[in-house]
Order: C-alpha cells, then sequence, then structure tokens
C-alpha cells in the first residue's frame, strides 16, 4: 500500500518532491489566505467595495506567483522579476477601484485606500509565498493598525471625508 502511495505521489504530484514540502506550500498559501482575509475582512467592514473575497484572492495569488518560480528553479536574482511583474499587475487591478467625481463645488477621488490596500495584500501574499512569514504577519498588524486606528485617532479627518460625498 505505501508503495502504491509512493508511486501516486511521485506519478501525480511529480511537481512536489515530498509531503512536507507539500505541506509547506499548503501553509504559506494558508498563511495568504489568512491574512488577506483579515484586510478583507476590515474593508468590508467599512463597506468598501474590494472586501474578503478580493483580498483573498489578491494574497493567495501573489503567494503563488511567489511559490512558482521558486519550485522551478528560478533563482532569487531573477524573482526581482516575478515581483515587479506581479505588482504592476496588481496596480493595474487597483486603478479599477479609484474613481473620479467631480461637481461644480469639488473634485473628490474615491478608493485610494482600497486601491493602496490591495496593493499591500499582494505584497504582503508574495511575502508568505516566499517563506517570509513574520514579515507578513508584521504587515498585516500595521496595516489593520493604519486602517483601524487613523479614523478613531483623527476622527475630524474621517468625519470631513464623510461629509464631502
Amino acid at each position: 500500500m505505501q508503495e502504491t502511495l509512493a508511486q501516486l505521489w511521485t506519478s501525480e504530484f511529480a511537481d512536489i518532491p515530498s509531503v512536507a514540502e507539500g505541506l509547506r506550500i499548503l501553509l504559506r498559501l494558508l498563511m495568504a489566505l489568512v491574512l488577506g482575509a483579515v484586510l478583507g475582512y476590515e474593508r468590508e467592514s467599512q463597506g468598501q467595495s474590494a472586501g474578503l473575497r478580493t483580498h483573498m484572492l489578491v494574497a493567495m495569488g501573489s503567494a503563488l506567483f511567489a511559490l512558482l518560480p521558486l519550485h522551478m528553479g528560478v533563482g532569487m536574482a531573477d524573482m526581482s522579476r516575478v515581483i515587479q511583474g506581479v505588482m504592476a499587475g496588481v496596480g493595474f487591478l487597483c486603478a479599477g477601484t479609484i474613481l473620479k467625481q467631480e461637481n461644480a463645488e469639488h473634485l473628490r477621488v474615491k478608493g485610494l485606500t482600497t486601491a493602496t490596500g490591495l496593493w499591500l495584500t499582494a505584497a504582503i501574499g508574495m511575502a508568505c509565498g516566499l517563506g517570509r512569514g513574520i514579515t507578513a504577519i508584521i504587515s498585516t498588524l500595521l496595516t489593520v493598525g493604519v486602517m483601524g486606528l487613523i479614523p478613531v485617532l483623527f476622527p475630524h479627518l474621517h468625519e470631513s471625508n464623510k461629509k464631502t460625498n
């Protein structure tokens, strides 16, 4: 039975050399999903357009784009191009969340915080994919702090933004 499972593993999962490596991949992707969920929950609880699922998918996608080249043997020097590509692609996605509204009284730009949050979520996902879990966790905590504490510490800024909508 063990021999059959070993043959099945090597034939079906040839890109994963061992169960330990498979668990490492799973852990990195799950960490990206969880950290993306933390950030997405915060945005969704504030009624923003990019919420829980979007942040989870951006984080996991970024982690996967980091994992795949590493498992294909791409060196760390060439990973800079992968990172650049992912961040540019996510930047394009983020641009879709930014809206410019004009009326006779004022010009208002909406969605910048959501866009930068998604962009940062992609960076956190990359950190997870590259095995930099502590860096990803610290970055997530700092991001939640900025998103959650700034409106509490500076309510006058938050209220003035609501009035211009």
